[in-house]
């Protein structure tokens, strides 16, 4: 039964109880709704990747511009996070998150009927629009509508629908492109995105009356929108023109200009986008840096394991990628116990113990070179896994638990540009490092210089999550807060 009645906060604390929030079963099917979405985000994000190859012969274009089909979704999905995630807390989540649907899947049906690679581009940044709508949305969603006891283990079995969606991609999309064409894998979206269209405009309650009388900060949020854009494309491209190029300096020093504008308005704004006191609190501040930290060590993998198989070890992209998927497989199965665990013990044994072991596996990769065994990186991906499903669910439930009610739009939509910003970050640094060590060593060691420079890249990510251990350690909470 469809379930329009409003949910009204209470007057006192301005917060849903466990009783004013969704009823038992309804819950469950707002998971439902929220998890397709996930799934098929994270599908989109990662099958367009896998088809890059075809739609670039498609179009008979170069490398370069094909590029943008891609580069320009991340950068447009996280330029609006913030402000979508804001926009949110002032309308009502539920409106933003259908609106997004909408969105998502026009535009998906206008990247499959693109006639070249320009107009692709075009589509796929309203298609990351509607991407950032889903993203700020659905993590206060959840939060609103779980009881705090059961905070973890919703937010770990949306975590499950990412990694399952970034597992299933490659083979899906190759197949879909084998059997009918690469616009399926856009067309594929149409039928999954109504279907939890549909699920989210039945099941997930109207939000409560919005008391705030606060305005939306449009100026602030284009100065947020363009500073970041300039940010993530010098970081992005950074390894591709030079980092010392006119181009990156010029692109960096307007980041730093307009980003440097945005942050003393919010310091005087009545009704600022970003409420700065959030990172006041240890807990919210130490959730964001550990979560930007661990998706930094992340896309070292995906970004720099690729090379080591297919260059440094010279398997086929069928059997790297079977390898490949033993990380993805073993999130989606321990992010729900560990989320379902920390609403028992609390946050901060499993946040830590996840990027301890997200260190550990990435010391074994470090050690790979070109004879180890197959069982051996398969079993340093196992660990890694293990490592970041014990992490994001955890984590993800101490930051959200942490803001208040008012602003969880604005806290999801924090978390989500930590991990935007993680990712892009991660390929920019080990990019670099990587060609620097690669080029150094190219000379006198030109057998060795290739795994000197893999090894290396991956000790130093090893490093960084064993710092992304020592915050979540110092910033986290034993105990979970169950009246959050």
């Amino acid at each position: 039964m469809a379930n329009n009645k409003k949910i009204n906060p209470n007057p006192l604390t301005g917060k849903l109880s466990g009783i004013e929030s969704a009823n038992n079963s309804q819950k469950w099917w707002i998971l439902l709704a929220i998890g397709i979405g996930t799934f098929m985000s994270a599908l989109d994000t990662s099958i367009v990747n896998t088809v890059l190859p075809v739609i670039r012969s498609d179009f008979n274009t170069d490398l370069a511009t094909i590029q943008w089909v891609v580069t320009i979704y991340l950068l447009f999905v996280s330029g609006f996070l913030l402000s979508i995630g804001r926009l949110g807390d002032l309308r009502g989540h539920k409106k933003i998150y259908l609106f997004g649907f909408m969105v998502f899947v026009f535009s998906s049906a206008l990247c499959g009927l693109a006639a070249s690679a320009t107009s692709l581009i075009v589509f796929r940044a309203v298609q990351a629009f509607g991407a950032a709508m889903l993203a700020a949305n659905s993590p206060a969603i959840l939060t609103g509508n779980f009881p705090a006891i059961q905070r973890g283990q919703a937010l770990g079995l949306q975590a499950t629908m990412t990694y399952l969606g970034l597992t299933v991609a490659p083979s899906f999309g190759g197949w879909l492109t084998d059997m009918i064409s690469w616009r399926a894998v856009f067309y594929i979206n149409i039928p999954v995105g109504l279907t939890a269209l549909w699920l989210s405009w039945r099941f997930i309650p109207e939000d409560g009356e919005h008391r705030s009388k606060e305005r939306f900060d449009i100026f602030g949020s284009l100065l947020f929108i363009f500073g970041l854009l300039a940010l993530l494309l010098g970081l992005n491209r950074g390894h591709l023109w030079g980092w010392l190029s006119i181009p990156i300096l010029a692109t960096m020093t307007i980041a730093a200009f307009l980003l440097s504008m945005f942050y003393s308005l919010q310091k005087k704004h009545e009704s600022p986008l970003v409420d700065l006191s959030l990172f006041f609190s240890r807990i919210f501040s130490g959730a964001v840096v550990s979560a930007f930290l661990n998706y930094i060590c992340i896309f070292s993998i995906m970004f720099l394991l690729p090379f080591y198989l297919l260059q440094g070890r010279e398997l086929s992209p069928t059997q790297a990628g079977l390898i490949l998927t033993a990380q993805p497989i073993i999130m989606a199965i321990v992010a729900p116990i560990s989320g379902t665990l920390s609403d028992r013990i609390g946050t901060r044994i499993p946040s830590v113990l996840g990027m301890m072991l997200l260190s550990l596996g990435l010391f074994l990769i470090s050690q790979l070179d070109q004879t180890s065994p197959i069982s051996s990186i398969v079993l340093a991906l196992v660990v890694t896994g293990f490592g970041t499903g014990t992490f994001i669910s955890p984590n993800n439930s101490a930051l959200m638990g942490s803001a208040p009610r008012h602003r969880q739009g604005i806290a999801a939509g924090i978390l989500a540009t930590a991990r935007s910003l993680g990712m892009v970050i991660g390929v920019g640094l080990f990019g670099a490092i990587f060609s620097t060590l690669l080029n150094r060593y190219q000379v006198n060691y030109p057998e060795q210089a290739f795994f000197i420079a893999i090894q290396t890249s991956f000790a130093v990510s090893a490093i960084i999550a064993l710092l992304g251990a020592l915050i979540a350690a110092i910033s986290g909470k034993a105990k979970v807060n169950n009246s959050a």
